[in-house]
């Protein structure tokens, strides 16, 4: 259930083309439903402007198909993550019609045409090949999210041409994603070149002394640029999310 379907029922019910016990029928399952494994949160939507995401890591794809199949039936849109190889071939044998998307170890399934609801563009950067996963669960969120979503990818510090090779880009985008390991210095050069939020993600890759994004999450945390929000290491989907919601002001 989301708000338009909700107004929707509403209408329906004072024009009389549905009676109240029908109305109630398709509203008894608010504000969630009891799965006994879960709880499925139906107001989400109504809430959020997105219904309940899937987190797959953890979760056995048997419970994962239902959890689906239950958000199929009240035709909402669906993202999962956190989809390793293993869950994903076991879900294409439990669930058809989910779209995978293998970079971004995510799933997605559509009841209706994605309406773009963002008022600009949400620009995806990331510093290195190796930090695309992750930049591209925040693409995902964002798409499905109903955005206009554009990748600049490899871009990283160590040839600071490449990022200034693509000012318009930048310049264009409503909201700004930096996706970066290592030192998780690219946020702070997107953010003194803009003047549009800018939500950093610092990822686990690095060597050693990188401590599996902790020395990118502390640099991001320690930029000198104003304007940089930042989510925790990894986390494509929360800053997708973000983006999303500051997309939509």
């Amino acid at each position: 259930m989301d708000s338009e379907r909700l107004v929707r029922l509403l209408e329906q019910v004072r024009n009389n083309r549905v009676s109240v016990i029908q109305a109630v029928a398709q509203l008894r399952h608010l504000p969630f439903e009891d799965l006994g494994f879960a709880k499925l949160d139906h107001h989400r939507a109504v809430r959020q402007g997105f219904p309940e995401v899937i987190l797959g890591q953890g979760k056995d794809p048997v419970d994962i198909a239902a959890i689906v199949r239950t958000m199929r039936q009240r035709k909402m849109n669906i993202l999962l993550t956190r989809l390793d190889a293993e869950k994903m071939n076991r879900l294409r044998l439990l669930r058809t019609g989910l779209k995978f998307h293998t970079l971004a170890h995510a799933a997605t399934w559509t009841a209706k045409p994605i309406k773009i609801t963002g008022k600009g563009t949400v620009l995806i950067v990331c510093a290195g090949t190796s930090d695309i996963p992750v930049a591209e669960e925040a693409a995902v969120t964002a798409t499905i999210m109903g955005n206009r979503v554009e990748r600049l990818f490899d871009v990283g510090v160590a040839g600071i041409h490449r990022l200034l090779d693509n000012r318009l880009k930048l310049d264009a985008a409503s909201v700004v994603i930096v996706v970066a390991g290592m030192e998780g210095a690219l946020p702070s050069v997107v953010a003194g070149l803009i003047n549009k939020p800018v939500i950093a993600v610092p990822t686990s890759i690095g060597y050693g002394a990188s401590f599996h994004g902790l020395a990118a999450l502390l640099g991001m945390l320690n930029s000198c640029a104003a304007g940089i929000t930042v989510v925790n290491i990894d986390n494509g989907f929360g800053a997708g999310f973000a983006a999303s919601l500051i997309n939509r002001v």
